[in-house]
């Protein structure tokens, strides 16, 4: 164990230590690598902020591909590039008014939305929250006690600020 201002480091983490210690710029590059803010200098500032995450242009280029699932139905995939790179993906199928289809259409969206959240954080540095997350489910949800309005009533009891999340979903409400 190795002791530094008060603290007791492992000898791995030591040696990390003292070498963040002896060169502050290499823990800046590293931030800048994982995307990631650390908090924690001696007077309260940042050691390193993220990169700032790029807004989706109002215009994306797209690809759209056409594909069948095991009963044959079609269905439609578009991918959305910024850079070469996918940062959305919507599905839809000419069957989206069958009463049966619904529940798989609301699923359907509930996953392009989070994969299309997950793209945005890879390839545009964009900060997953459980705030965004929820977001993206109620959007989805296309009737009450579906499965994207269930997950969203429960993963809503976590979260820390409640009235910020029930202020964005009221809203959403009254704009339909």
């Amino acid at each position: 164990m190795q002791d530094m201002q008060g603290n007791e480091f492992c000898d791995s983490c030591g040696q990390l230590a003292q070498i963040i210690k002896s060169d502050p710029q290499l823990l800046r590059k590293i931030c800048t690598l994982i995307r990631s803010d650390l908090h924690g200098a001696e007077n309260g500032d940042q050691v390193c902020s993220a990169s700032p995450s790029m807004e989706l242009p109002e215009v994306l280029d797209a690809v759209r591909y056409r594909t069948r699932d095991r009963e044959l139905n079609t269905w439609y995939v578009s991918i959305s590039e910024l850079k070469g790179n996918p940062v959305e993906i919507f599905a839809s199928t000419a069957f989206d008014r069958d009463h049966h289809l619904q529940s798989r259409i609301s699923n359907l969206t509930t996953i392009t939305r989070l994969v299309s959240l997950v793209l945005r954080h890879v390839f545009l540095g964009e900060v997953l929250t459980l705030e965004k997350t929820i977001k993206q489910l109620h959007r989805s949800s296309r009737q009450k006690n579906d499965l994207p309005d269930m997950l969203t009533r429960v993963l809503s009891r976590y979260i820390k600020n409640p009235e910020k999340i029930t202020e964005h979903l009221e809203e959403k409400e009254q704009s339909l």
